[in-house]
């Protein structure tokens, strides 16, 4: 089977996957991404499942899932498809927490 469709799924504020979500569609290639409201478990869950229905083969995370977010999203979507997740070395932690800073 050839990879053609991947999703991008990113935690921020108030974010609405029902507006907060863009394409990228080439003749070969698709590329689905998609806002969830932030720790929204039950919505990042469910935009999984909703992506896998649609066809996505691969679904990316974006760093604020870290790894037990990476583990509950394929859990939620029953090991159907990969599920990854960005990852940042630990130069990038400081600075991270003063972007996240209120």
């Amino acid at each position: 089977m050839k990879l053609n469709h991947v999703a991008f799924v990113f935690f921020g504020p108030a974010l609405d996957p029902k507006i907060h979500r863009s394409e990228i569609k080439t003749d070969q290639f698709v590329l689905t991404s998609v806002g969830v409201a932030t720790n929204d478990w039950d919505q990042a869950i469910e935009v999984a499942k909703k992506l896998v229905a649609n066809g996505v083969q691969l679904i990316e995370l974006c760093g604020g899932f870290g790894p037990m977010g990476v583990a509950k999203i394929s859990e939620g979507i029953g090991h159907k498809i990969p599920v990854g997740g960005v990852l940042y070395g630990g130069e990038a932690y400081q600075p991270i927490l003063d972007l996240l800073k209120d």
